[in-house]
């Protein structure tokens, strides 16, 4: 069919013929998004929507029942030289106690408890409304605590708990964003402007960018009514916003500098504009229809966390391809006239060929001299990377690896050393019929007794029972945070031997055990036993998309293989980095001997989708030489050569973007900002331009099967990656 009838260029003619109306008309789409999204406001994750595993079946036994986890907030007093308190401290607790009951926010205040040394004191106070609610309504708490502490400035009095905790998370991060944007977006447009060597063409992808971001922020808000937001959409939004965003637009600005410079500016900017669209503005859909499929696999695992960051990063390249695709081309036709002709005064671009920079055909000299052992070297280096992956431990991020600078983590700390208790508690909940509650208190007694001895826990417990008698609860405090082995193994102990010895054998009685340990144990144990599935729908939709868009059953096979490869490579890197403390002072961070145990899945999809990017753009270059009758190994030098200079700049702004994420607190952010930016340099480094036409020189012919043999006796022209240009810059043809 002709290149000319494809959506793309339809679209980009329409623009280009009426550049202001379709400018206006993508801000009129950036602002609806936005104002619909504030109009109709973002839906938040509840506390429902996070239970997985036993874990979350035993939650929603207790809240059946009325015994849910509630915001609490724990007030500590005690001496600031570190000494027991005096009577000066009753006087303090009286005040709190005082304070909190009169505040609406405030559903009951405890009775005091102090530490076993008598150096410190505790209130507990507990917030009316849902767990995960708490943040919104700790101001007043707060302002109360500060009271306290001028009123008695001898003490300290400070406060801390969940809605505090995540009170002060939530501003850290807010200020760690707006530090990546203030060192992402000058880096970026510094790239940009050595690529482009003009203003004007370099501020293009960001401000297409950020409109992109703007836009997606309020799609978002407006998806979370389906797709709960767990409060990380707007991290990846900004993540992919600005990486697929300034891609999409480089890829498609150079392009149409390229098609200027081979006419020697004779072409009219609306031309160039069609010409463009027909190749890297058909690139740009194709690409961005594998990054929103891939991000859709993440709805697999049946989480709330990779649903709201499926959510974002879906909606985001959405966004993205849109203003590629529209209002791109309206400025092109507005601004290319004078760039381009500006370009085609430099001779050197003038009169050669497009894609043909001689810089990069010396760099692929190796590889195209010797394909094999440089396969072979590239391959060994990857998997030597690769290599710590198989010591990889994964485990959920426990709130002990907040940063310290918080004033809520300070006080946490303070509190746990004063009371060892309180670092997490196994909830063992029980349901049966209200006849049967003696039963089940008699055997939960039992096992109380018998935790009572035992040295993994604390030894105290707590039983609760709900009003209607159906749900009774056994709180069993360990002195070990989550994370700690004594605690992982207080779980394992009380779901395999405690509890089938006491409440487990009462017939009819549903027991399921719950807290900060068996969250923090199910939640990685759920997400292995959705990774099969969401990596096997992830290698389908790369290999359908790869081999649908270039009839290629081998470019699909080749794809899914380097795509592993990729991954591998980094997620050993981060291993190395991350799992173990030697570059703690490099990166700043903690090692938590560990690895997040949603980071190798977020890197796995988003990567699979960022690296059809990659794919898309040079093998397009590629195909466009194989169908325009160019000898396969000249077709793989000339393409993937030519292409290397714009996709390496790509690499440079996506690897800028990602590694503006590491020196975020928040670990979790951190890891996946230094997987995603090392991913990002092999795939653009080693697997573009050594491994990819390695393979692909080796292939020969094969590459395109079954499409170079039916392309042979039929003439098709080139598949949906590109157009073929002629010598006049006229489209020979695509195939949908």
């Amino acid at each position: 069919m002709n290149g000319m009838n494809n959506p793309s260029v339809r679209v980009a003619r329409w623009s280009a013929r009426r550049p202001w109306l379709a400018i206006a008309g993508w801000l009129l789409f950036v602002v609806m998004c936005l104002g619909a999204g504030i109009a109709v406001g973002g839906h938040a994750a509840t506390s429902e929507d996070f239970r997985v595993g036993e874990a979350g079946r035993a939650e929603a036994l207790a809240a059946s029942g009325g015994l849910q986890q509630k915001p609490l907030e724990r007030v500590l007093i005690s001496a600031k030289d570190g000494r027991a308190l005096d009577a000066g401290a009753d006087a303090a607790v009286r005040d709190v106690r005082a304070r909190m009951a009169r505040l609406a926010e405030v559903e009951s205040v405890g009775r005091p408890v102090r530490s076993a040394d008598g150096h410190a004191v505790r209130v507990d106070v507990t917030m009316k409304g849902p767990e995960l609610e708490g943040k919104k309504h700790i101001d007043p708490l707060l302002a109360q605590t500060a009271a306290v502490q001028r009123a008695h400035p001898e003490l300290r009095v400070e406060e801390s708990g969940s809605p505090s905790i995540s009170k002060d998370v939530q501003g850290q991060r807010g200020e760690d964003l707006s530090r990546t944007e203030l060192f992402a977006l000058p880096v970026t447009l510094i790239v940009l402007l050595l690529v482009f060597r003009s203003v004007a063409m370099a501020l293009v992808p960001l401000l297409l960018a950020i409109s992109s971001i703007m836009a997606g922020v309020g799609l978002s808000m407006l998806a979370s009514r389906v797709f709960p937001d767990a409060g990380v959409g707007t991290n990846v939004i900004l993540l992919i916003g600005m990486a697929v965003g300034v891609d999409y637009t480089l890829f498609y600005l150079k392009r149409h500098r390229e098609e200027r410079a081979r006419s020697g500016g004779r072409l009219t900017p609306a031309a160039a504009v069609e010409i463009t669209a027909a190749t890297s503005g058909r690139a740009v859909l194709v690409s961005g229809l594998a990054v929103a499929a891939s991000s859709a696999t993440l709805y697999l695992a049946g989480d709330v966390i990779f649903g709201s960051l499926a959510t974002g990063a879906i909606v985001v390249t959405i966004a993205a391809v849109v203003s590629s695709v529209t209002v791109l081309p309206a400025l092109l036709a507005l601004l290319g006239g004078r760039t381009s002709r500006r370009a085609a005064r430099r001779a050197h671009d003038a009169t050669r060929p497009a894609g043909d920079d001689t810089r990069i055909p010396a760099a692929l000299r190796p590889v195209a001299r010797r394909p094999v052992l440089m396969l072979g070297v590239a391959v060994a280096a990857m998997l030597a990377m690769a290599g710590p992956l198989l010591g990889i431990r994964l485990t959920d991020v426990g709130r002990e690896t907040y940063s310290r600078e918080l004033p809520a983590m300070q006080a946490y700390d303070r509190v746990n050393a004063a009371f060892p208790e309180l670092k997490s508690v196994n909830q063992v909940v029980v349901r049966a019929t209200p006849d049967r509650q003696p039963q089940v208190a008699a055997a939960l007694d039992a096992l109380a007794a018998t935790v009572k001895h035992d040295p993994l826990f604390d030894g105290r417990t707590r039983t609760r029972v709900s009003a209607d008698h159906r749900i009774t609860m056994l709180e069993v405090p360990v002195p070990a945070y989550p994370s700690e082995t004594r605690a992982q193994q207080s779980l394992k102990h009380l779901r395999a031997d405690l509890i089938p010895a006491t409440v487990g054998r009462l017939a009819g009685a549903e027991t399921a055990v719950t807290g900060d340990v068996a969250r923090y144990a199910d939640y990685p144990e759920h997400q292995k036993q959705r990774l099969p599935l969401i990596l096997g729908a992830l290698l389908l939709v790369t290999f359908l998309i790869t081999a649908r868009a270039f009839r290629s059953v081998v470019l699909g096979l080749v794809g899914i293989v380097l795509n592993l490869l990729s991954a591998a490579a980094s997620l050993g890197v981060l291993t190395a980095v991350f799992q173990h403390t030697w570059a703690e002072g490099l990166l700043g961070f903690t090692s938590m001997g560990s690895i997040g145990s949603r980071v190798p899945l977020f890197l796995f999809v988003i990567l699979f989708g960022l690296s059809m990017d990659y794919q898309v753009f040079t093998l397009s270059r590629v195909q466009e030489a194989v169908r325009g009758g160019v000898p396969a190994r000249t077709a793989v030098l000339r393409g993937i050569g030519g292409s290397a200079g714009v996709v390496t700049s790509a690499a440079i702004v996506m690897v800028t973007v990602f590694a503006s994420f590491v020196p975020l607190h928040l670990i979790e952010m951190k890891q996946i900002g230094f997987s995603l930016a090392v991913a990002v340099l092999l795939d653009a480094f080693v697997i573009r331009l050594v491994i990819l036409p390695a393979v692909m020189l080796l292939f020969g012919d094969a590459a395109w099967w079954p499409s170079r043999r039916r392309a042979s006796r039929s003439g098709d022209a080139a598949g949906p990656g590109e157009a073929v240009a002629g010598p006049e810059g006229r489209v020979a043809g695509t195939v949908g």
